[in-house]
């Protein structure tokens, strides 16, 4: 009864695992999904081979520069995987239990906001947090690493945005171009 879908050859089996890691990681998305990006792409490119590493940033990207909430690149990600039923079983595995657990602490931080250690619980995801958006970059980085150009971008974009004040906008136009061109 397990038999294969059809899609990658992925079996009703793989997407309830899918369903199921995406469940788990939604436990863990302090600062929203793009922070767990990393182990994404590890469980997916790395340990199941299901889509490679261009296809995996290609659906961030395609994701992010679209209008709409930043999750929906769990939703390409899904569907570069097994389809409409891939997407279905990451957006259900992401939004579902991260939901449930936000209305609840929603409510208790809200009648508790006061407690010291509320509130040293809510300033103690911050670093955690940019910890995880350092591992998405870097992860995001590394099928780049071979490309000169590409790097040099990134360590440009870097410098804008930590020496000036212009909108990060200007860089990614600057790496549509360059991308555009053929030239990283």
């Amino acid at each position: 009864m397990n038999a294969a879908l059809g899609l990658h050859g992925l079996t009703w089996g793989d997407l309830a695992q899918l369903a199921g890691h995406f469940a788990v990681l939604s436990l863990l998305a302090v600062g929203g999904a793009i922070t767990l990006a990393s182990e994404m792409q590890r469980y997916l490119v790395v340990e199941h081979g299901w889509i490679d590493a261009l296809q995996f940033n290609a659906s961030i990207a395609i994701a992010q520069s679209a209008p709409g909430p930043n999750i929906l690149f769990v939703a390409l990600l899904g569907w570069s995987t097994a389809g409409p039923l891939g997407m279905l079983a990451t957006m259900a595995g992401i939004m579902v239990p991260s939901s449930i657990v936000t209305f609840a602490v929603g409510r208790l931080r809200h009648s508790r906001s006061d407690v010291l250690a509320v509130q040293a619980f809510s300033v103690g995801l911050a670093p955690l947090t940019i910890g995880l958006l350092v591992s998405t970059g870097w992860v995001l980085a590394l099928p780049l690493m071979q490309q000169p150009l590409s790097m040099l971008l990134v360590a440009a974009t870097i410098v804008f945005m930590l020496k000036t004040r212009l909108s990060p906008l200007w860089m990614i136009g600057l790496g549509a171009v360059v991308g555009a061109l053929g030239w990283a």
